[in-house]
């Protein structure tokens, strides 16, 4: 795993941070370098085709506990929607 998506992960995706929904996300990374946001894009796509990517690896990267790899697939999903295709919510984390 590249440690800027690695980082990205822990510094906006955490269990407070993450819970923040109010739309700032989307911009603070497009405000990073492009290799960065492209880092980060790839980060997504990896662990979104890696199936032995699950709840406890987030949980490690994060401290939020998904209840299983099916939410947190379509989390991820989501969020890479967000972040990348132009969605317009960024998801929320579970309860």
């Amino acid at each position: 795993m590249d440690a800027r998506f690695e980082g990205f992960l822990k510094m906006y995706l955490d269990d407070e941070t993450g819970r923040d929904t109010s739309g700032y996300l989307r911009s603070t990374l497009k405000g990073f370098g492009e290799s960065y946001v492209e880092a980060v894009r790839e980060g997504f796509i990896q662990i979104l085709e890696d199936e032995a990517f699950g709840p406890p690896d987030y949980e490690r990267l994060t401290n939020v506990d998904f209840p299983d790899a099916d939410s947190l697939r379509t989390y991820l999903r989501d969020l890479y929607a967000y972040l990348f295709e132009g969605a317009q919510q960024q998801p929320e984390l579970p309860d």
